[in-house]
């Protein structure tokens, strides 16, 4: 009986399960953290303005992320290419694995911590920080994000299966020869709004718009157009055929081998 337990759980091991851009957990994660990031900088902002949602920057993010390779969008400064609105678009990519091992929170502090190679007095960098002064680019108010799984590994990292995860933030940031934010002032002295956890809040700025859009350059078209049919495919027939092989192999083990058993 323990060996059908443990033969049925490694179906389940490879089935891998990440976050879609519409899952309302995943987008208050993502939201969160940045701004988590956003309120806690060194010397405190004036000007931080709170980080909200948007589902255009998310759609693009996930189409550069089935491309599954480690590297940006070549399309970044392409206008009217990466969002249909905003004219300039940055980007961060994490991308790790197992795919499993993936989460928001991790992937968001591993370019938050590049502030340690970060100087704002002097405006450069030791090493890489790119990622970090993104993250608290003050005038960057809008951030999407997708994480997609890389069945087949990804390029330009390893070729083990893993996850890719890219956030897309508007206006772009990282603006030669500009700091992130200014530090004149009192938190939130530079927007004149409302002050919340030392970040500028608007409402009308924040709120999420829908878009019937997809960047042209998506060749595969919009991933839910596909995922269903394969996921209730798998579900339906693979799995269930996959249950029934693996049980008759195990009465077949037991029968041979009627002592053999797995502990840990």
């Amino acid at each position: 009986m323990l060996l059908w337990v443990v033969l049925l759980l490694d179906l389940g091991v490879s089935a891998v399960t990440l976050p879609q851009i519409t899952d309302e957990k995943f987008i208050a994660e993502c939201v969160e953290e940045h701004n988590k990031a956003r309120s806690a900088v060194r010397p405190p902002a004036n000007d931080m303005l709170y980080m909200s949602w948007d589902e255009a920057l998310a759609i693009t993010a996930r189409a550069w992320g089935k491309h599954c390779d480690f590297k940006h969008n070549v399309h970044l400064r392409e206008v009217g290419r990466m969002h249909p609105t905003f004219t300039s678009v940055g980007e961060n990519i994490w991308t790790g694995y197992p795919p499993n091992m993936f989460s928001v929170k991790s992937a968001v502090q591993s370019w938050v911590d590049e502030v340690q190679d970060y100087s704002y007095e002097e405006n450069n960098c030791t090493a890489v920080c790119g990622h970090y002064t993104q993250v608290v680019w003050a005038r960057s108010y809008k951030v999407g994000c997708a994480v997609v799984h890389c069945p087949h590994g990804v390029k330009n990292f390893d070729q083990s299966p893993g996850a890719i995860f890219v956030c897309n933030y508007a206006p772009g940031g990282n603006i030669r020869g500009q700091q992130p934010y200014a530090t004149t002032g009192n938190p939130c002295s530079g927007c004149k709004e409302e002050c919340d956890n030392k970040l500028c809040r608007n409402l009308q700025r924040e709120s999420r718009k829908s878009y019937n859009w997809a960047p042209d350059w998506d060749t595969d078209g919009p991933r839910s157009s596909v995922a269903p049919t394969n996921t209730f495919l798998d579900i339906l027939i693979v799995r269930p055929i996959a249950v029934i092989l693996t049980c008759i192999a195990a009465c077949v083990v037991h029968y041979v081998y009627p002592n053999l058993f797995c502990y840990e």
